[in-house]
C-alpha cells in the first residue's frame, strides 16, 4: 500500500474475502484520515469498494495506492 500524497507505504497482510473498503479503512486508520474520503488504485484502475481481494484480482506483492476521491468522498 503507498499513500499517494505523502509517498509513505505500509505493507499489509489481506484475506481473499477482505473487501476493498476494508483495506480503505484500514490503512486510514492507520494514517488516521477519514476513511470515506479516499479510493484505491492499482495501476490505472480505481478500485469498487464493495469488491473482494479476489474480485479485484489483487495478488501478493501488487501494490495499491490509497489516494483523495477524485469525486470528493
Amino acid at each position: 500500500m503507498k499513500n499517494a500524497t505523502i509517498g509513505a507505504t505500509l505493507k499489509m497482510d489481506l484475506a481473499p474475502n477482505d473487501t476493498i473498503y476494508d483495506i480503505i479503512e484500514s490503512a486510514a486508520e492507520f494514517w488516521k484520515k477519514d476513511p470515506n474520503a479516499y479510493v484505491l488504485r492499482k495501476g490505472k484502475l480505481l478500485l469498487s469498494a464493495s469488491d473482494t481481494i479476489m474480485e479485484a484480482n489483487i495478488m501478493n506483492d501488487d501494490v495499491l495506492e490509497i489516494l483523495p476521491d477524485p469525486e470528493g468522498g
